[in-house]
C-alpha cells in the first residue's frame, strides 16, 4: 500500500515555500497527519571547477545553522535552471563559466519536503567583467577556490556539513570519474 492523501490544508506560505498539513492514510492502513514543505521553485547547485582543479566555495551565514561552507546555490525564481545556475555563480562568486553541464538532479529532505534540485558542473571559469555580485545581501563572507582533495578533507572533518553541497560534490566526483 502507498500513502493516500485524503485532505490537504495550507498552514503557512510565503514567496519561497508553502507548508501543508495532509490528512493521510499511511502505508500500514492507519490514518495520520503529515507536514510537508513545498518549495515554490526548484533550486540549483553549481560545482565550479577552476583549471587548477579547485572548487569555488562560499561561506554563507545561514539563519538556521550559522556559518556554512557551500557550493554556490539558490532558487530558480521561475527561470530556466541553467540560467539560474549562471546567475547564482555570478552573484555569489563574481565568476562566469564558459562550459556548463547538468550532472544530476536530487531532492532535499524528501521525508518532509518536495524540493527538486538541479546540479551543474561549471568549467572554463573567469572573473566576470561586470562582477555585480550580491555577496553581502546573501550573507556571504567569503568566496574561495579550494583544491579538490582539500574539499573532501573538509567534508570528512566536518568543515562542510551542508548535505546538498556534499551531494553536489558527489555528482561532480562521479561525472569527473573521481570515484571507483
Amino acid at each position: 500500500m502507498t500513502w493516500q492523501t485524503r485532505d490537504r490544508r495550507t498552514v503557512y506560505e510565503n514567496t519561497w515555500i508553502r507548508v501543508t498539513e495532509d490528512d493521510v492514510i499511511r502505508p500500514d492502513g492507519e490514518p495520520g497527519i503529515y507536514g510537508v514543505v513545498e518549495m515554490r521553485n526548484p533550486a540549483v547547485f553549481v560545482v565550479a571547477m577552476t583549471d587548477d582543479d579547485e572548487v569555488l566555495l562560499v561561506t554563507v551565514d545561514r539563519h538556521t545553522v550559522g556559518p556554512s561552507i557551500e557550493v554556490p546555490a539558490g532558487g530558480t525564481d521561475g527561470e530556466d535552471p541553467l540560467l539560474a545556475a549562471q546567475r547564482e555563480l555570478l552573484e555569489e562568486t563574481g565568476y562566469e563559466a564558459a562550459e556548463w553541464r547538468e550532472i544530476g538532479r536530487m531532492t532535499a529532505l524528501n521525508g518532509i519536503a518536495r524540493a527538486p534540485e538541479h546540479v551543474f558542473l561549471a568549467t572554463g571559469l573567469g572573473v566576470a567583467a561586470s562582477a555585480a555580485h550580491s555577496q553581502h545581501e546573501e550573507g556571504i563572507s567569503e568566496a574561495r577556490a579550494v583544491a579538490w582533495p582539500e574539499v573532501w578533507r573538509l567534508v570528512g572533518a566536518g568543515g562542510i556539513t551542508d548535505g546538498e553541497t556534499i551531494a553536489a560534490l558527489g555528482f561532480a566526483a562521479l561525472h569527473l570519474s573521481r570515484v571507483s
